[in-house]
């Protein structure tokens, strides 16, 4: 939507996008926020980063400032979820408990395939073709598309050396 306008939101006036997503200041700046903390590591994470690393930054980013609010996985998710009226490219994939959700910020189109494997990849930050097949019951062509196509969106890497089997390795997922 901001692109077909013409319009950037990160340097708009408050009042109009805080209108525009339903949201008061607080979920508009932390909004912002988190555009701008996934813009700028989407190049070493493909698009996808762990909620607590997003949450992390987020603190480690506002800690400049002299008045601090606690940022909770809430907030967080409540602040990307509003930012679903600006188009696709944002949103998050549970895996598991309140704060074990990915957050996605490309416009990649992900099939319940391509959410599996993410889902699967946040344990240990890689998947291979074996395991898929394993864990799903899939046939091998099926878990090589889902794959593939996760290549082709630039939101996995991948490891020819790793057992004799090539890994898959999703950058935004790794453990610290």
């Amino acid at each position: 939507m901001c692109a077909a306008t013409g319009v950037d939101p990160l340097a708009s006036s408050k009042g109009f996008w805080a209108d525009l997503l339903g949201v008061g200041d607080f979920y508009y700046e932390l909004g912002v926020q988190i555009v701008e903390i996934c813009l700028a590591t989407r190049h070493r994470n493909g698009g996808i980063m762990n909620l607590d690393e997003l949450r992390r930054l987020l603190i480690k980013s506002r800690s400049v400032g002299p008045k601090q609010e606690d940022i909770g996985y809430d907030d967080l998710l409540r602040a990307i979820d509003k930012l679903k009226i600006l188009g696709e490219g944002f949103r998050t994939i549970a895996c598991g408990s309140t704060k074990d959700y990915i957050v996605q910020s490309v416009p990649a189109e992900l099939n319940v395939d391509h959410t599996k494997v993410i889902q699967k990849a946040s344990t240990a930050g890689y998947v291979t073709i074996t395991l898929l097949t394993n864990e799903f019951g899939w046939e091998k062509v099926r878990a090589e598309k889902a794959i593939f196509d996760l290549i082709r969106e630039g939101l996995v890497w991948v490891d020819e050396q790793f057992e004799g089997e090539s890994s898959y390795w999703f950058p935004g997922l790794q453990k610290a």
